[in-house]
């Protein structure tokens, strides 16, 4: 898929060479990408991710990452800082829209962005809120471990139940990636919750944190925590979910960056209290 648009720019299908320059591009407006996030993202779609290219240099961005018959992600929407303002990323942004179909499509934008994107369709549903901070010394609680292979399927039903889609291709990425480290909690012959935390180029990354009840997402934030006691972590929490606000506070972490929650049409049913932190900004 191409697209010409003003100033001749092209936009094409971006490939994983691509990356570092996306990633860079978004952590230079503070977004902090994990360091690993790429081949996991590509993963789930290699087809979603879009660049735009001026005389073959690198412009803008955006992804656009499918899940399934009904579902889409949008996310890495991007334009060199010193080329704003000349209609590139609306054409990128076009193109990448055109790759989700009829599926509905679900976005973490910044929040001055917000009335562009209901220009576009997109509906706001809630605020996701970024807290950072140090992460606070302590024990794990009982009752939570680092994940095994033989785990996978029992955190890709949990997973299933708190998204509005299924994303096993992603998962097996993403709990494999070197550098992510992954906790569960079992209960009563099921999990009763997972966490993985992740290096990212600022700080340690949160996401997912995802937990049956209050007393589960604080024993798996322990568990991430106690490892990495000390040093600077970030968690994006679901402003609705005010049991995940409480906990980010307790370990006081303090807000530092929002997003806004849109989607473009219904989706399915998921389990929303479960959400005590965000798996990533860029796929949902």
């Amino acid at each position: 898929m191409t697209s010409a648009g003003p100033d001749d720019l092209v936009v094409a299908r971006a490939t994983l060479d691509d990356w570092p320059v996306i990633s860079g591009w978004a952590a230079d407006e503070g977004w902090n990408p994990g360091l690993s996030d790429g081949a996991a993202f590509f993963a789930q779609d290699p087809e979603g991710f879009f660049i735009g290219r001026l005389g073959g240099e690198r412009v803008s961005a955006v992804s656009v990452v499918t899940y399934g018959a009904d579902y889409a992600f949008l996310g890495c929407y991007l334009v060199r800082p010193d080329l704003r303002g000349r209609g590139l990323g609306l054409i990128t942004w076009k193109t990448g829209l055109a790759h989700a179909g009829d599926r509905t499509v679900g976005l973490d934008g910044v929040v001055a962005q917000q009335d562009n994107y209901r220009h576009s369709g997109f509906e706001l549903a809630h605020r996701t809120v970024r807290f950072t901070g140090t992460a606070p010394a302590g024990e794990p609680a009982p009752g939570v471990r680092p994940a095994e292979k033989n785990d996978f399927d029992a955190i890709a039903a949990y997973d299933s139940a708190c998204c509005p889609a299924d994303r096993p291709v992603f998962l097996k990425h993403w709990l494999a990636t070197p550098g992510h480290r992954v906790f569960v909690r079992p209960g009563d012959g099921r999990l009763t919750g997972y966490a993985v935390i992740r290096p990212a180029r600022d700080t340690l990354r949160i996401g997912p944190l995802f937990a049956d009840s209050a007393e589960d997402a604080d024993a798996l934030f322990a568990a991430l925590t106690a490892e990495a006691a000390g040093r600077e972590i970030a968690v994006d929490v679901p402003e609705p979910n005010t049991a995940a606000v409480a906990l980010a506070e307790r370990a006081g972490l303090t807000p530092s960056f929002e997003t806004a929650r849109m989607y473009t049409g219904p989706i399915r049913a998921f389990a929303e209290e479960r959400v005590y932190g965000v798996t990533t900004l860029e796929l949902g």
